[in-house]
């Protein structure tokens, strides 16, 4: 994006509209994040702002500023689509192909004609966007979200409820500011959100120090599953429904599951294959070190995508099947994993 594509957007959003914004299925920290720092930004501006989300959070993302007003397209199908239809303008955060909402709403957005605008930070977007703005080097939607209000000089208006949206967001998509795309302008920005509101250690203890007893359980379970492929320095964990279902799983109990394999000392590649008998699919979570691109792998053979080092994908194969793919396919990247 420009400056003249700013100057534009600052323009039409000189008058109200009516306003959707939409993050993608299964929202993580930095879609929320992003979504509901634009909603409470948006506010402000007077503009009639709603956040439809494909599917709802995990647990604990719950206690958001704002969160308790998101329509959920899963669960209010008939509510959510006539608020889409009514959007004179639609936002996309955190993703950058419709798809990425899950088949059903897709299908209801194909139907309609609003303007785009993207706010993104994956590699390869999509072009269905009039405004794109797009930097795959950057570490989060959030960080980018802040940039946006920057470059429309309204950094002013960050208040509390923004700055812990944003910072939440941040601190998700950063691994706590340990990934290599955490830079001093993170920092930087990150500072400011203090500086406006945000609570650093608070909002670390809501998001992290909330395991339930069955979560621990559940990890006990992922880590006795985990392997090892010494020769291609590479480890993966697998949970079936059975093994979920046993330890009373609920969305968001996995998360972070893939980075205890990706810890293993000599290890630069982590998967881990989680099974989902309702949508008759196989989710996949990529993580990686160094130069080796779970993004591209994850494009290549898993039907994905997302960063080089984190990315994630789908498989409609058995679990046994998925994983056989997955052992087949490495010594194609040999080379890559040394």
């Amino acid at each position: 994006m420009n400056f003249e594509d700013f100057q534009n957007i600052k323009q039409i959003l000189s008058e109200p509209k009516n306003i959707v914004i939409v993050p993608h299925r299964n929202p993580d920290g930095d879609a929320y994040g992003s979504s509901l720092a634009l909603y409470h930004y948006l506010l402000k501006l007077d503009h009639k702002v709603t956040v439809v989300s494909p599917n709802d959070c995990p647990e604990f993302l719950k206690w958001m500023p704002g969160e308790d007003q998101i329509v959920i397209y899963e669960s209010d199908t008939k509510n959510a689509t006539a608020i889409l239809q009514e959007a004179e303008i639609i936002f996309t955060l955190d993703f950058n192909a419709l798809h990425r909402v899950g088949d059903r709403m897709y299908q209801a957005l194909e139907k309609l004609d609003p303007m785009y605008v993207m706010i993104d930070h994956h590699q390869q977007p999509e072009d269905f966007a009039k405004f794109t703005y797009s930097d795959s080097s950057v570490c989060s939607t959030c960080q980018m979200l802040y940039q946006f209000i920057d470059k429309l000089d309204d950094l002013k208006k960050i208040d509390s409820d923004i700055a812990t949206c944003l910072y939440a967001g941040i601190l998700t998509d950063t691994g706590s500011f340990r990934f290599p795309a955490t830079t001093s302008e993170t920092h930087r920005i990150v500072a400011n959100l203090l500086d406006k509101g945000a609570n650093n250690s608070e909002i670390y203890n809501k998001i992290h120090n909330v395991s339930s007893y069955n979560r621990l359980q559940l990890l006990g379970q992922a880590l006795q599953n985990m392997k090892v492929v010494e020769e291609y320095k590479t480890a993966y964990i697998s949970l079936s429904q059975s093994e979920l279902n046993k330890n009373n799983f609920k969305k968001g109990d996995t998360e972070g599951f893939v980075n205890y394999a990706l810890s293993l000392k000599n290890v630069i590649f982590a998967a881990i294959f989680i099974e989902d008998k309702k949508q008759g699919i196989i989710k996949i979570s990529l993580r990686s070190s160094g130069d080796f691109s779970v993004n591209e792998f994850s494009r290549n053979h898993f039907n994905g995508g997302g960063h080089i080092n984190a990315a994630g994908g789908r498989s409609e194969e058995s679990l046994d099947n998925t994983i056989a793919k997955f052992l087949d396919i490495l010594p194609l990247y040999k080379s890559e994993l040394q």
